[in-house]
């Protein structure tokens, strides 16, 4: 496996190697020590899954607080998404900054969304599936979310918003400096 660095501290894109043949190809997807002393040294307690039947969805901005923040492990099964994590660390130099990466289920490649960052994606293509590791087991009290099109984060998403798929809550998700 590589790993690409961002211009923000924290999330890193990961990508398996694939060894092919005539039948098709494997690759190693997850492997912890490689991992722990590559990206991150935790441990993840629950897979999580999500089938997205239109391109033009997104979900998002997801996140918890602390102590029960979450660590995403992201990837693409099926279809293609535009994935984002925001960082919402008060203290940080770059609270507030987003970065991007498109996951294919082509590509394999994978984002590291550590705790303090926001995560939501914007899927490309229909019958898309989305899988992800997490830290940290879901915990109501400690969720919380920032909206998707806030203008002070200014996301470039792929999509025109008016025509965009989202949940009743996504779309009523504070703004980002009401949070701070």
């Amino acid at each position: 496996m590589q790993k690409k660095l961002f211009r923000l501290d924290g999330p890193v894109r990961i990508e398996p190697r694939r060894i092919g043949d005539d039948r098709g190809h494997f690759m190693e997807t997850y492997r912890d020590d490689w991992f722990r002393e590559n990206v991150a040294d935790v441990s993840f307690v629950q897979d999580n899954q999500s089938f997205s039947a239109l391109a033009g969805t997104i979900r998002g901005l997801h996140f918890q607080l602390p102590p029960h923040g979450q660590g995403k492990l992201v990837r693409c099964l099926s279809g293609a998404i535009f994935d984002v994590a925001v960082d919402m660390r008060p203290q940080s130099p770059t609270f507030g900054k987003w970065i991007s990466e498109t996951l294919t289920s082509e590509n394999a490649y994978q984002l590291w969304v550590p705790p303090g960052f926001a995560h939501g994606f914007c899927t490309l293509a229909p019958d898309t599936q989305v899988s992800y590791k997490v830290t940290c087991f879901y915990n109501p009290s400690y969720d919380r979310g920032v909206a998707f099109d806030d203008p002070d984060i200014g996301i470039s998403w792929p999509v025109d918003l008016s025509k965009a798929t989202l949940s009743a809550k996504d779309r009523a998700q504070p703004r980002l400096f009401s949070l701070r």
